[in-house]
């Protein structure tokens, strides 16, 4: 079996207390750095039998994981910090678990994304989590612009020696005023939270130097392109002339164009008198 366990994101304290056990009792401990679970393991007093397995290994070692679970093993993958799964190697080892009928579970745990996200003041009903961005060129341009599509908050992980370079883009992508969260060190003793509308994070970051990883909330734009932009009207008249009936007409409008069923319907009527 495999347990997918959560590890403090920066306070021991935040362990939990099931974690520990499932750690204590594992067969065998994957882990992305030998060397950090290590440590983790001695602040608990465990006593684990580390693997190594890692975006650069992953290939090889995920079916020897697999094949040990297949064989009655449990195996417990933590990742250097947080949740295992989110933006490192577990993603690929649940999925080979899966397809080989290897049983999954999760221990939850602390996750950076969602301690900033509430700690943000911006909207939680809804949110788009991009975690890190491309590091550079057309790749990274790209998501910058689709990120002014949602309206959710947006969640961004980047790193102290890009900072000021996202900051930038996004400013130049037109998010230059929407209120936004920057947030380090989190669950630390000095945790430090911003909440500032991304010109003001530039004069902040200009004048004191971005130091450690942030997570980024950003209020979303909502916008959307032209070429997306639907005409239901127009949209109407495409489907009626297909033959659909005025129900799956309105069903289809509402959805492409995010407007209420019932007002399509009775859109649809007027139209098709």
């Amino acid at each position: 079996m495999l347990y997918l366990v959560g590890t403090p994101i920066g306070n021991m304290g935040d362990m939990s207390s099931r974690g520990v056990e499932i750690l204590s009792s594992a067969d065998v401990i994957a882990c992305e750095d030998t060397r950090r679970t290590g440590l983790l393991l001695q602040h608990f007093g465990i006593e684990g039998k580390l693997f190594s397995y890692h975006e650069h290994n992953k290939a090889a070692k995920g079916p020897v994981l697999v094949n040990m679970m297949k064989e009655g093993a449990d195996v417990a993958l933590v990742s250097d910090a947080g949740m295992p799964s989110i933006n490192d190697p577990g993603e690929d080892l649940v999925k080979l678990c899966i397809e080989n009928d290897v049983e999954v579970t999760a221990v939850p745990g602390p996750v950076a994304a969602i301690t900033a996200l509430v700690l943000s003041g911006l909207d939680t009903t809804k949110f788009h989590y991009e975690g890190f961005l491309p590091s550079q060129g057309s790749p990274r341009k790209k998501r910058i612009e689709a990120l002014r599509a949602y309206d959710e908050t947006v969640i961004i992980y980047e790193a102290p020696h890009r900072l000021m370079k996202l900051i930038d883009e996004l400013i130049e992508a037109g998010f230059g005023s929407c209120r936004a969260s920057f947030c380090r060190e989190l669950t630390k003793k000095y945790e430090e939270v911003l909440r500032l509308s991304v010109n003001e994070a530039k004069e902040h970051f200009e004048k004191i130097p971005p130091k450690g990883e942030f997570v980024i909330c950003l209020e979303g734009l909502g916008e959307v392109s032209e070429e997306k932009k639907v005409d239901p009207d127009e949209l109407i008249r495409q489907l009626a002339a297909q033959g659909l009936p005025t129900k799956k007409i309105a069903s289809e409008v509402a959805a492409a164009t995010g407007l209420s069923k019932k007002e399509m319907y009775e859109r649809a009527l007027h139209l098709l008198q």
